[in-house]
């Protein structure tokens, strides 16, 4: 009976796993459509090449070394292809059939793997419109084969960070990935966004700022309504089990409280720009919602309902003041990606001792300094070394006639472009 019981758990849990990853997986849908709405029309076909070239990349670095990298074992997966049922039962019969997940490994690796393409997808918004296609595909490679697992490894991965200390025991939690993840891109963006400079026309020489909008709104909601719902997947799957009636509670709360700060967060961001300008800004409010999903992340399973409704609040209006804050600095970032993954990111780490036990504001600080130390230390490396070998922005002529045109040879909306 108990054999034939594990067996029922281990379908449902690999089942349950693998529609998780699913659903995070059409979350590059969603990056995509997001994306391809707040760039310019002149721009639409080169994002959406980079959202898929990087997807296909994160998919074959993190088979070939990454997931080797962050949980050992070797490349190619090895080892855990194979599947040996009287194996499996001696072990979990050694243990009493008590405790732990029980799923396939296989599985673990496909819902690992769509986080990794969710964290190179954070950059592709923020460098957008003046980036060579070609070098961000080349970091896309290092950024998923070996940066990402690396802190991945000290994180998830239980592994000691160069030896010196080991997270867990700091007292660091991160639940889905608020800063294993998001806080990751956007370190990786940020540092080349630095390196990368603004986009022509951007900000004056007397320090105007000057709006640049998105060319599809429609498609920009869409992709956010397409991201909340993947988020279901990303927070609900890191569960990591769900055939036992504790576990399935915890998904549900996990899913109850993923949608309530994501609900908060776009309307405490509207609330802001009605108080703030006079005006609903949608923008803001996508961004407000990404942001409320971004910060209830690092620990979605233990607030209550209504502490999850106050923190994505609380985020909506933090990502509403980041976003002018860094364009005040000269930041460019055409999509918000940096305060969307990186500031509220931040922010879904230092909340996470109100609510767990387990952890410790101390414990989130270090953590939160080794991932971005590590990523943006790095990143900076790896972009700087590209910019010396093949160049990380288009000329000039090239950013103004659309990097369509230069870097793809199709327009996105060819029926709107002029004859000459």
């Amino acid at each position: 009976m108990q054999e034939q019981i594990f067996q029922i758990q281990y379908a449902m849990d690999t089942f349950y796993f693998l529609v998780c990853g699913a659903l995070v997986m059409w979350m590059a849908a969603g990056f995509s459509m997001l994306e391809a709405g707040l760039v310019r029309a002149k721009n639409t076909t080169e994002i959406l090449t980079k959202n898929i070239a990087l997807y296909a990349i994160s998919c074959i670095m993190y088979l070939v070394i990454g997931y080797s990298i962050m949980y050992g074992g070797g490349v190619f997966l090895s080892g855990i292809e194979s599947f040996d049922l009287a194996t499996v039962l001696a072990d979990k019969a050694e243990a009493g059939f008590d405790g732990g997940s029980v799923y396939s490994g296989a599985s673990d690796f496909f819902f690992q793997v769509v986080f990794v393409a969710t964290a190179m997808s954070i950059v592709s918004g923020a460098v957008a419109e003046r980036m060579k296609l070609w070098a961000f595909l080349a970091f896309a490679v290092v950024m998923t084969g070996i940066i990402y697992p690396m802190e991945g490894a000290w994180t998830w991965g239980g592994k000691d960070v160069f030896g010196l200390y080991n997270l867990g025991d700091l007292g660091f939690s991160d639940f889905a990935g608020s800063g294993i993840v998001h806080l990751a891109g956007a370190a990786a963006a940020l540092s080349g966004v630095l390196l990368l400079g603004a986009r022509k026309g951007k900000y004056g020489k007397n320090g105007e700022i000057y709006p640049i909008p998105g060319s599809n709104m429609p498609l920009a909601t869409i992709g956010t309504f397409i991201l909340w719902m993947g988020w279901f997947g990303f927070n609900g799957g890191s569960v990591l089990k769900l055939a036992d009636a504790a576990n399935s509670h915890s998904v549900a709360m996990v899913f109850l409280n993923t949608n309530a700060a994501a609900a908060a967060g776009a309307i405490a961001a509207l609330l802001v720009c009605k108080l703030t300008w006079g005006k609903a800004d949608l923008t803001m409010c996508l961004n407000g919602a990404l942001a409320g999903l971004v910060a209830i992340t690092a620990e979605p399973s233990t607030p209550t309902a209504l502490q999850a409704t106050l923190f994505g609040a609380v985020a909506g209006v933090l990502v509403v003041a980041a976003i002018i804050s860094l364009d005040k600095l000269k930041i460019d970032d055409p999509v918000g990606a940096i305060s969307v993954h990186g500031v509220v990111g931040l922010f879904g780490l230092l909340i996470v001792p109100l609510t767990n036990d387990g952890s410790s504001f101390s414990g989130q600080i270090i953590g939160a300094l080794t991932i971005f130390g590590w990523v943006f230390g790095t990143s900076f490396v790896v972009w700087s070394i590209l910019k010396a070998v093949m160049g990380i922005r288009v000329t000039e002529e090239e950013e103004m006639s659309g990097m369509d045109v230069s870097d793809c040879g199709i327009d996105a909306y060819p029926e709107f472009v002029s004859v000459k």
